[in-house]
């Protein structure tokens, strides 16, 4: 997954889980789970806490012995307080500047792969090799930040002080990402799935942009994020709601801004899991299906919530686009 700004909502026997760094198949007792791209410290604090209390707390829930199941690719990007919070700031400036936004969660993500991308980044293997080489990375990159951002405080030291306690409760769940999914694919029969986050037009190659995330939520980041070669890559499963949803700012042709788009948000209840913002809501549009298909190469579609269009007398498609008063075969 490309971060925790994402959320996946899943249920299990009647029970609820918001999932938004943990892959959902954390839940299977029998299933070895894998984080590869992007952790956040702050995220994955928070996550061990809500794992650990009991399931009667309503907002949280617990499951058992989720560590020993759970894998760290040494690969694995950080994602730090000041990264959130520039993202935060980078959207008020943008507000400021274009009198609009991007619509982002706010976690840090698009700094933090702007930081990979400019070979500034710091992963896993660096938190648990050298602290003091660690430590005089992260503080050049907190300055880099604090000269762009002159109202941005970080706390170095304490900071420091947490990643390194960090360091040891992760450690014993780190390995090399590349060689255990060789071992994975080459070992003993296994049915391996490669959980996507966002969807297709939120890819940061082929989505919407700029209205879109900062990694490959294609099937090609099956590729580029784990390290496995194109032959291996089997069934494509593409998930589909009855109608098309979007949270946050970016083009929606087939948008409803009215009863019906009110109608799909409320029965769907269409809700960011991440950011808790209504969801725009409209018709079934084909010809981004179509364009996710072209990208992603599909064997399958799950289509999900066809029954909260049951009510409805009449339900439309968005079948083409015109462009310049003539229809267009192609995505523009």
């Amino acid at each position: 997954q490309g971060g925790n700004n994402a959320g996946h909502t899943v249920v299990v026997d009647g029970k609820e889980y918001d999932f938004h760094l943990f892959p959902s198949g954390i839940i299977n007792p029998k299933a070895i789970s894998f984080i590869v791209l992007i952790l956040s410290d702050r995220n994955y604090v928070q996550t061990v806490k809500e794992m650990s209390v009991s399931s009667s707390e309503s907002w949280s829930f617990s499951l058992k012995d989720w560590e020993k199941r759970l894998i760290i690719s040494d690969r694995a990007h950080i994602v730090f307080d000041f990264h959130q919070a520039v993202d935060g700031l980078q959207e008020v400036q943008r507000q400021a500047q274009e009198g609009k936004n991007i619509g982002t969660t706010k976690k840090g993500i698009g700094p933090t792969y702007s930081s990979k991308a400019a070979r500034t980044g710091l992963r896993i293997c660096d938190l648990l090799s050298d602290f003091d080489e660690f430590s005089s990375r992260f503080k050049n990159l907190a300055q880099q930040y604090k000269s762009m951002f002159p109202t941005l405080e970080i706390d170095i030291d304490g900071q420091l002080k947490k990643l390194k306690g960090y360091a040891e409760k992760i450690r014993p769940m780190v390995r090399d990402g590349v060689y255990f999914m060789y071992e994975a694919l080459h070992g003993s029969p296994k049915k391996i799935l490669v959980e996507g986050a966002n969807a297709a037009l939120l890819d940061i190659d082929f989505g919407t942009y700029p209205f879109v995330t900062s990694s490959n939520c294609t099937v090609g980041g099956v590729c580029t994020g784990l390290g496995v070669p194109p032959q291996h890559v089997g069934d494509v499963y593409g998930v589909v709601k009855a109608y098309t949803t979007r949270v946050g700012i970016g083009a929606f042709p087939t948008e409803q801004i009215n009863e019906i788009g009110d109608l799909l948000q409320s029965r769907g209840h269409e809700w960011g899991v991440t950011t808790g913002r209504k969801r725009r809501c409209g018709w079934l549009d084909l010809v981004i299906l179509k364009y996710a298909h072209m990208i992603n190469g599909f064997t399958a579609l799950a289509l999900t919530k066809l029954d909260i269009l049951d009510v409805l007398d009449e339900i439309k498609i968005g079948v083409a686009y015109k462009l310049g008063g003539k229809r267009i075969p192609y995505f523009p």
